[in-house]
């Protein structure tokens, strides 16, 4: 086996945002508590300019774009919006758009945004739902089940998309089972299935061998300072460690997650703690993860 070395590589940040702050009602209206924390930092605009020079910095040359909780009567303006972006700057180099995936008239939203651009990949509605109000997202634990949505998952092959899946492990049973029922849609499992603390390492190390399983489910190792409101190498290690165990280094990508992630560290900073998370990997197998398996994923060129 080749010596292992500090990744120097290219990098794809799989998971990153943009937005203008009037855009985002939840972002520019009254402070509430959310699952990040407090959050004054970034309730601005943070355009690609910023972008590009927080990944400049960084070492990233790609990235995907994701979905920030415009108004659900908006996301066709959302991409609208990205697809400018894109022309003016290049970046990002895909987007993942959303659409009430609860609603009949979600296959029609998906037709306008793909007549817009071909830059979208796929689509993300979080599902996410905790006990914790400030944790929560859905409107019940259990909305994977709903008949609409599952009926939108499935239209979701029309246009060769993906689906990121954000759940708590609790809710990872229904996860396992819808990735099942859609073998031909990507699941794509967000903050590495989003690890609270402790109290619930053992629902989510089941979860998540569970999910495994699933041959159509990839994760993405982001979001590791939503819980603990920093850059924790040892917590990085633990989930990054633990996710190659059951996913292998073929199915994990790299991703920033900012500006949220900027509320508590500097890019630069975040990627080199992965960086040494990663480090005793194979360099193939750190390529893959911080580069190679998100351009399959989403069908960059490079």
């Amino acid at each position: 086996m080749p010596e292992a070395t500090r990744y120097s590589g290219d990098i794809v940040d799989s998971h990153h945002h943009i937005w203008r702050a009037g855009d985002l009602p939840w972002l520019s209206g009254p402070m509430v508590p959310r699952i990040f924390g407090p959050y004054e930092p970034i309730r601005r605009d943070y355009l690609i300019d910023e972008y590009i020079a927080d990944a400049t910095a960084s070492g990233i040359s790609e990235s995907v774009y994701v979905q920030t909780n415009w108004p659900l009567d908006r996301v066709v303006d959302e991409v609208r919006w990205l697809h400018e972006v894109h022309q003016e700057a290049g970046r990002p180099m895909a987007v993942i758009g959303s659409a009430d995936m609860f609603d009949e008239s979600a296959p029609d939203t998906m037709r306008r945004q793909a007549a817009l651009t071909p830059l979208v990949r796929g689509i993300r509605q979080q599902l996410h739902w905790h006990e914790r109000p400030e944790f929560r997202f859905a409107t019940a634990p259990d909305r994977m089940k709903d008949p609409v949505f599952r009926k939108n998952i499935g239209a979701l092959a029309d246009h060769g998309w993906l689906f990121e899946l954000q759940v708590f492990p609790e809710q990872m049973p229904d996860a396992v089972e819808l990735a099942a029922a859609f073998p031909d849609v990507t699941f794509v499992l967000v903050h590495a299935g989003m690890l609270i603390g402790l109290e619930c390492l053992e629902s989510w190390r089941a979860g998540m061998a569970a999910l495994a399983e699933r041959q159509n489910i990839v994760v993405k190792l982001t979001g590791q300072g939503t819980f603990v409101h920093r850059v924790d190498p040892d917590l990085i290690s633990f989930v990054a460690d633990e996710v190659i165990g059951w996913f292998g280094a073929g199915r994990a990508m790299f991703g920033t997650n900012f500006p949220v992630e900027k509320i508590w560290t500097t890019m630069p900073h975040l990627v080199d703690a992965w960086k040494n998370a990663l480090n005793h990997l194979p360099p193939a197998d750190q390529h893959d993860i911080f580069a190679g398996n998100a351009r399959r994923v989403y069908g960059l060129e490079g």
